[in-house]
């Protein structure tokens, strides 16, 4: 029975896409060292997340936009990515198991929801990795963009550095309107983009 696992990145932050991934595992090839990305370490990460492309039957990272997370709501923009992430999978698995505690609606293939599947489920953890390795690289091609915002090192999250410079240099397009200090800094600036 093949096992797709899926998870997000990036629900929480003021900037930038969120992503999900969906991934295959091959029983005959394991990957040793998977756990929950947030448990790991960048460097970690940034070595498995190779290993598992190499290895895994299949695998896809999605996303959805901005302006998706804006017009739909953060919820509903990662069950898109996630459904996303599934349909762009080269092999169809027989069950998806997705991380948290509801199945986007979008996904027709069996599924269920895991809560903190991304430590109890190999497949789930391969997801999370691929999902965070591409969303932190999204937010470092930002950093080097708009350096001034500190994007590499908070990775959009509102952090105080990133607050700071926000109040310092203003929103950018990359900014999420929807999320309360992005929406406050724009009421008081008119809108205004930097």
């Amino acid at each position: 029975m093949l096992i797709a696992g899926v998870d997000e990145a990036g629900r929480g932050p003021l900037a930038g896409a969120v992503f999900a991934a969906a991934v295959i595992l091959d029983p005959a090839r394991p990957i040793v060292g998977l756990a929950d990305s947030k448990k790991l370490s960048e460097a970690k990460r940034d070595e498995l997340a190779p290993l598992i492309k190499e290895r895994a039957l299949a695998w896809c990272i999605a996303s959805a936009s901005v302006e998706e997370i804006d017009r739909l709501n953060i919820l509903h923009a990662t069950m898109l990515a996630m459904s996303r992430a599934v349909e762009g999978l080269a092999v169809r698995p027989d069950e998806v198991l997705i991380d948290g505690n509801r199945v986007p609606k979008q996904i027709t293939l069996p599924a269920r929801a895991i809560v903190k599947g991304d430590a109890l489920e190999p497949a789930i953890s391969a997801a999370s990795i691929l999902a965070k390795t591409a969303r932190d690289a999204e937010l470092v091609a930002l950093d080097a963009r708009f350096p001034q915002y500190g994007f590499a090192r908070h990775k959009g999250y509102p952090t105080a550095e990133h607050l700071a410079a926000i109040a310092a240099h203003g929103v950018l397009a990359e900014h999420r309107k929807s999320f309360g200090p992005v929406k406050q800094w724009l009421a008081a600036h008119q809108g205004e983009l930097f």
